[in-house]
């Protein structure tokens, strides 16, 4: 696809995705939508992309919501097709079986906090905010913040944001355990791709199965994440890269992982 309002570019292992439309605050319209279920199917797919990085374009906004344009013309009907297409776009950047970090350089709002929501690591520069404002709108969020805030936070604060629709800064996301770390804004992305790399830098294989093992924590119960967790811990212990990082330990080096 050749993208119009997003930009793609690999560093090395790193793929890096940027939401392009700063004289929108780079809301999510039908466009965006479609192009990041394309390029996040493209990364899922690549096997020499191993941790993703995703952002807005300019200085104000990660994402700022969705296009109101578009959400006027909805109705019952259309409604639901609206917030369906939304939730497998979201649902296939959780599923994406591949670390997904959201450096968030701005406004979250609405959708745009549902994206940092479906993603597995949230960096924050001092001047973003968060929020779910539907109500203002008369809805509900339909791209997964009442689920997923819910689950990274808890039941109170998360319908606090939602039907009050106030938004929460950097550090109160912090606090709430809503973002993992916050920095200046001028070394927001120096930050994310050293985390990027970090990520990359160690067994894959453990990485992308440790991955599945915690995503997969909220649809099992204890009883089942512990055998997932074992089997995963076993097919780890097959692996030439089990091999390689406990000899590189006992041999006080750093392991060379291959991912296999």
């Amino acid at each position: 696809m050749n993208y119009q309002v997003i930009e793609f570019e690999r560093k090395g292992n790193i793929a890096l995705v940027s939401i392009n439309r700063p004289d929108k605050m780079n809301a999510l319209n039908n466009q965006v939508m479609e192009e990041l279920k394309d390029v996040f199917t493209h990364i899922k797919n690549d096997d020499e992309i191993t941790v993703a990085v995703i952002t807005g374009k300019g200085e104000k906004a990660f994402v700022a919501g969705a296009d109101i344009a578009e959400l006027n013309s909805l109705n019952v009907l259309s409604g639901k097709e609206f917030t369906e297409k939304g939730q497998e776009v979201f649902n296939l950047i959780e599923h994406l079986g591949k670390p997904v970090i959201a450096a968030v350089n701005g406004y979250a709002l609405g959708g745009g906090c549902e994206l940092a929501l479906a993603c597995h690591i949230r960096l924050a520069s001092v001047n973003a905010k968060f929020g779910q404002p539907e109500v203002n709108l008369g809805v509900i969020p339909g791209y997964g913040g009442t689920q997923r805030l819910t689950r990274l936070i808890n039941s109170g604060r998360a319908l606090e944001m939602i039907l009050t629709a106030d938004m929460v800064d950097a550090e109160e996301a912090l606090r709430l355990g809503l973002v993992n770390k916050v920095y200046p804004s001028d070394v927001l992305m120096e930050k994310a791709f050293a985390m990027a790399e970090k990520i990359n830098s160690k067994g894959q294989i453990a990485v992308n199965l440790s991955l599945k093992a915690v995503m997969s924590s909220g649809e099992l119960s204890e009883k089942e994440g512990l055998n997932l967790e074992a089997s995963l811990f076993a097919v780890c212990c097959g692996s030439e890269d089990f091999k390689e990082g406990t000899k590189a330990f006992l041999e006080k080096r750093k392991p060379v992982f291959i991912g296999k």
